[in-house]
């Protein structure tokens, strides 16, 4: 299911089935949601939108499958619900602190998704995303604008994961038994300094100005401050217990590198 025709085109023309449908409008072909929901595992990745406390997308979406019964459904939220922790390690059972109205409506959804499915019968896998990165996923335009960056020794831990990464959590999650919630995160935490370093010198673009956080708070956009001012470390034990999947990116470094080298290897083909 997307948005757009020009999606819903791509898919098609790979083989893939595709239902194009606007959760933010009356649309009449959310009358085929139930029927493609039915026995079916469902990814649901839409964001919520931007202006609303809670969720609507998800409650027009979980109200569009009338009496159909999936399989499994699966909500990808952000480790953001965790709040900042002061750097302190985050397992699926710690606390839920959302500094920000964009986290909340994260947690507004999550406790939809589990009380539909717990009144429906239906499995239920929660992954807790932090900034996902890969190939076209890079800041390469961060560096290329000269935005500064919170220097080393006052930037507090970050966490990512690969887009490879993530999609083999969600295929795994889906195709198992599994259910609850998992952190998907590949073990690195390194600073968001830390990496754009480490993007700027692979990618062979000037590394940027590092600034003191106070400076931060001067120069540095709200929305990328919120994300910057929290620190914690995301445990991803069960997502490699549980679900089984061991990260092939579990270093950041390595990570970039592979990233940048697929970009290439597109522009030679």
């Amino acid at each position: 299911m997307v948005r757009s025709t020009g999606s819903a085109a791509a898919l098609r023309n790979g083989g893939i089935e595709a239902l194009e449908i606007d959760l933010d409008r009356d649309d009449r072909s959310l009358a085929a949601l139930g029927a493609a929901a039915q026995g079916a595992t469902i990814a649901y990745l839409a964001p919520p939108p931007e202006s609303a406390a809670t969720d609507p997308r998800l409650a027009t979406f979980l109200a569009a499958l009338g009496s159909a019964r999936p399989a499994a459904l699966l909500y990808m939220s952000t480790t953001g619900v965790y709040g900042d922790t002061g750097g302190e390690v985050v397992t699926e059972s710690a606390p839920l602190l959302p500094g920000s109205d964009r986290a909340r409506r994260r947690v507004a959804a999550e406790t939809a998704a589990a009380q539909w499915c717990e009144a429906c019968g239906v499995r239920c896998v929660i992954l807790r995303v932090p900034g996902i990165y890969g190939p076209h996923r890079l800041p390469l335009e961060r560096l290329r604008r000269g935005e500064p960056a919170i220097r080393p020794e006052d930037a507090g831990p970050g966490n990512r994961i690969h887009v490879d990464d993530l999609v083999t959590a969600c295929v795994a999650a889906l195709d198992g038994s599994a259910n609850g919630i998992f952190n998907v995160t590949d073990g690195d935490t390194a600073s968001t300094t830390e990496y754009l370093l480490v993007a700027a010198e692979l990618a062979g673009l000037p590394p940027p100005e590092l600034i003191t956080r106070a400076e931060a708070q001067r120069r540095i956009p709200p929305g990328m401050l919120a994300f910057l001012n929290e620190a914690r470390r995301v445990d991803n034990r069960r997502m490699r217990e549980v679900l089984g999947v061991q990260p092939v990116y579990a270093d950041m470094r390595a990570g970039v590198a592979a990233s940048l080298e697929e970009m290439r290897a597109s522009l030679r083909h």
